[in-house]
């Protein structure tokens, strides 16, 4: 790729075959049309609905449910008893694969997103003469003319720039509109980070102040922003921990369930049993191992969360997300409107050789609701901020007790720093009307305003400390003026530099009042034996919020790290004050991310917490490296170059008030109050869904370990057959979902967030969690299999049948509570806490009476009536786990000692 902001415009020019005078033929503009294609993004083709509907059906679990639901139908056919359990099955399928697509159909919004940011229309040279186009016909080579308000609508090698400032946060991440000059960079450096290329204009750059002429030097695809949209369509899908857990969960249940299956198929031909009766067995315990409610139970408890999460401010656009939050342990931020305001803010000021916080001064002065309680403002004071006021080309609005500033961040800074210390720029404006100007010069760095003071002229100037002084020959100090001094100039040096290493912008102040207007206004007749009156620092500042939120970022465990593109010093200081660099800690820029390997990357990253002047393939490349340590991270930012990064993040968090639709359409979270603390909020609400998720798990597998049991003891043991299929489904799909659901609203631990994050390496089989699953569910088995055994002994199999399937779905019932805590006691937690549980628990005795009290809906199941002493029977029987998890809280032997 070539560096045409090295080339001179002769260069460039020719290059591209053009005169920057007269611009491109029309045939010749036509020709490149053709060659080079519409200046636009490339769209990637788009899946088809039914294509994503089939999609969500690759999952290792839901391929055995469908072969499950495929044996069960052959097998009801040859037995003559329909395809009620496939269907079942097949139906539960269905429903959790249409919430997939709905939600995938509306996250495919990057490029989309991107195609909208260009601008309609562009002003270029055609064969001499000026014309407007729409922005797709812009060539390569065409000169482009660029006036304030105008979208840059390509890649342009500037060949003129009259005071260019042009606003590119959302491309490189500065806070400030770029100076923009037309002379070539030095030639040597070829890795110029993006945001110093300062004689480039950029595709989706904003002009904010000045005008300017430049060479198309990129169109379309080409672009810096067309290389973020390649990176974006190029970036891989990456699984969500908690998808990564429930691929592995089914290839663990269905070796299990394939297992298990040919031991017992094998045990009854040594028996020999019937073969069919055998194999039915057979499927019975495949249906047994599989918990065919975990899919839709799972996706239901994290869109429940995305409803909980609007309500903190969060909109969830894929719904995996809301775990994966939970699961974060490194937060890669941007600065620029999400750790910082996004406001340039004076902060500091130095005049009467001291220096003043403006932090202190509170909120803005509003003359409309205060009374005639003004700030009082000392000599230097007013002079200096009338100065710093009306020496800008901010507009200032006051409708309705709103306030409104627009115009370049700088000015609107000291605008607003003008309404703080009580001075409306209107009003000073409308009592001492500017009379004549010279405007701001990139050259000189410099901008003058005349104003009538009464029967008296005044001239305000400010710019950069050199400039101010080369054309100053007083001070004013204390009321008076006088001679400046060699030893002022050194006090106000140092000053300067003070204020330059806390990373503020330092701006400069200084009046004369002339005797009358010169005959030519321009700077040396008007800027010249100048008054100087002080220094005034800005930065746009951190969020209040942003420190308290790192730093509870930090309890948690999780490491925050700063990725912006705006210049080093100033990242780092916002990063100090914010809690994210700590002492030990080292920041790079992103021409040393460039020269480092991704080896080196990898080795370095730990020891990095600040990135500066980087640009979107850098941030892409910070976050591989934190996954390649086997991190989950989140990504937060607002701008196009964010979006790869946010893409390629296991989490990608978007601001949705400052954010770029592109940053949004990459992301999977959305703030929609920009705040950095909503993020914490989040991953504590992630923590939560995904502790209930486990839950959740724990009491379906347990489920289905009781089941197993039960069917493999009878079946070693030639009992017979205690649960049909119809009832496992019955018990896995209904009895216990509803319970299941309920378990996870359960509300968070009130240490959450002092713990540190999962491994994700971590699957949901940790030591603890199989202990407990198998334990309880050789409860919840051996219950079932002593009601079978009364219920065979005194009424045959069919009421052996009916109270295993009651014991089975009762105990579950009561074994729910012991779910809230693996450590606490059952009756420790008030159960109207969470009102889920009890409307699931009684939502699934009202089912579970149903089928037994019916009598069209009993014979159906198989099942029938019992008599009170074999309700009795099953009423201890259920309620037997409460008694026995509790009593291994108290031997302390239901959990690890460093279970979470």
């Amino acid at each position: 790729m070539e560096h045409f902001y090295s080339k001179s415009i002769e260069d460039t020019a020719k290059a591209f075959e053009t005169n920057p005078a007269s611009g491109l033929g029309s045939n010749k503009a036509k020709h490149l049309l053709k060659k080079y294609g519409p200046n636009k993004l490339a769209s990637k083709k788009k899946k088809s609905a039914a294509r994503i509907f089939f999609e969500q059906f690759k999952s290792t679990m839901v391929l055995i449910l469908i072969i499950a639901a495929i044996i069960s139908g052959v097998v009801g056919i040859m037995n003559n008893e329909g395809l009620l359990e496939s269907i079942i099955i097949i139906a539960i399928l269905i429903v959790n694969a249409l919430i997939g697509t709905v939600q995938e159909i509306k996250a495919r919004a990057s490029l989309e997103a991107l195609n909208k940011m260009s601008t309609p229309h562009t002003k270029v040279l055609r064969d001499g003469q000026v014309r407007e186009i729409s922005s797709v016909e812009v060539v390569p080579g065409d000169i482009v003319i660029l006036e304030t308000g105008d979208v840059v609508p390509a890649d342009i090698r500037l060949t003129e720039s009259k005071n260019l400032k042009i606003q590119e946060s959302a491309l490189t991440g500065e806070s400030v509109p770029v100076e923009k000059i037309s002379d070539p960079l030095t030639e040597e450096k070829e890795d110029i980070a993006l945001g110093d290329r300062i004689n480039m204009a950029f595709s989706t750059g904003l002009v904010s102040y000045g005008r300017g002429k430049g060479i198309v030097t990129a169109t379309g695809m080409n672009t810096e922003v067309g290389h973020i949209a390649t990176m974006l369509e190029n970036t891989e899908e990456t699984m969500t921990p908690m998808q990564l857990r429930l691929e592995h969960l089914g290839k663990v249940l269905g070796y299990v369930a394939l297992g298990l299956c040919l031991i017992i198929f094998a045990v009854g031909v040594i028996y020999g049993n019937d073969w069919l009766k055998t194999f039915m067995l057979a499927v019975s315990l495949a249906v047994a191992a599989i918990p065919e409610g975990l899919q839709v139970i799972s996706t239901m408890v994290l869109a429940m969360g995305v409803k909980r999460m609007v309500k903190m401010n969060a909109i969830v656009r894929t719904i995996p997300s809301v775990e994966t939050l939970g699961s974060a342990s490194v937060i890669c931020s941007d600065k620029t409107g999400t750790l910082t305001q996004n406001k340039m803010t004076v902060l500091e000021g130095w005049y009467n050789g001291r220096f003043i916080d403006f932090k202190e001064n509170g909120d803005i002065f509003n003359p409309k609701k205060a009374e005639k309680t003004e700030k009082q403002l000392s000599e230097t004071e007013e002079l200096l901020l009338s100065c710093a006021v009306q020496c800008t080309d901010a507009h200032l609005s006051m409708e309705n007790d709103t306030i409104e500033l627009t115009g370049d961040p700088t000015e609107t800074a000291l605008v607003h720093l003008g309404l703080k210390m009580g001075l409306n720029k209107n009003e000073l404006d409308k009592s001492y009307p500017r009379v004549a100007e010279v405007p701001f010069d990139s050259e000189r760095k410099r901008m003058t305003t005349i104003h009538k003071m009464d029967n008296v002229l005044r001239t305000y100037v400010k710019g950069g400390l050199d400039e101010i002084l080369s054309v100053t020959t007083r001070i004013y100090h204390n009321g008076e003026v006088r001679p400046i001094t060699s030893k002022d100039i050194e006090e106000i040096n140092a000053a300067n530099n003070e204020m330059a290493s806390h990373a503020l912008r330092v701006l400069s102040f200084a009046y004369r009042d002339p005797d009358n207007l010169p005959a030519e206004i321009h700077a040396e007749t008007v800027e010249k034996e100048l008054i100087f009156l002080g220094l005034l620092g800005m930065i746009d500042p951190a969020r209040p919020e942003a420190i308290e939120a790192v730093e509870k970022c930090r309890t948690a465990g999780i490491r925050p790290i700063m990725i912006t593109g705006d210049h080093k010093i100033t990242a780092v200081a916002i990063a100090k004050e914010i809690g994210i660099y700590k002492e030990g800690d080292t920041a790079l820029l992103g021409t040393d991310v460039e020269k480092l390997s991704n080896d080196e990357l990898f080795d370095t990253c730990p020891k990095v917490s600040v990135y500066a002047r980087v640009a979107p393939e850098h941030k892409v490349r910070i976050v591989k490296a934190w996954q390649r340590h086997g991190h989950i991270v989140a990504m937060t930012g607002d701008g196009v170059n964010d979006a790869p990064a946010l893409k390629q993040a296991d989490i990608g968090v978007a601001m949705g008030i400052t954010g770029t639709e592109v940053s949004k359409g990459a992301s999977d979270v959305i703030l929609t109050d920009d705040n950095f603390a909503t993020i914490v909020t989040s991953v504590q609400e992630g923590r939560r869904i995904y502790d209930n998720i486990l839950k959740s798990i724990q009491y379906l597998l347990s489920t289905n370990v009781g089941e197993l049991v039960l069917i493999f003891i009878a079946s070693i043991f030639n009992l017979g057959n205690p649960l049909l299929p119809i009832h496992l489904l019955w018990i896995n799909l209904v009895t216990d979902s509803l319970p299941a659901l309920g378990i996870s609203q359960d509300p968070a631990d009130r240490n959450i967030m002092k713990r540190p994050p999962r491994d994700n390496k971590e699957g949901v089989f940790t030591k603890g969690m199989t202990w407990r699953i198998i334990y309880q569910g050789i409860m919840v088995g051996v219950l079932a299999l002593v009601a079978y055994y009364f219920g065979y002994r005194d009424g045959g199999e069919k009421l052996g049948q009916t109270m295993a399937f009651c014991t089975v779905s009762f105990a579950q019932l009561f074994h729910v509570r012991n779910l809230h805590s693996i450590r606490k006691y059952s009756f420790q937690f008030n159960p109207l806490k969470n009102l889920w549980l009890l409307g699931g628990i009684f939502g699934s005795l009202s089912l579970m009476l149903m089928v037994l009290m019916v009598p069209g809906l009993r014979s159906a199941f198989r099942l029938v009536p019992m008599d009170t002493w074999h309700w009795f029977l099953i009423l201890g029987l259920s309620f037997a786990p409460i008694l026995i998890v509790n009593l291994f809280k108290m031997l302390g032997i239901n959990s690890f000692k460093n279970e979470q």
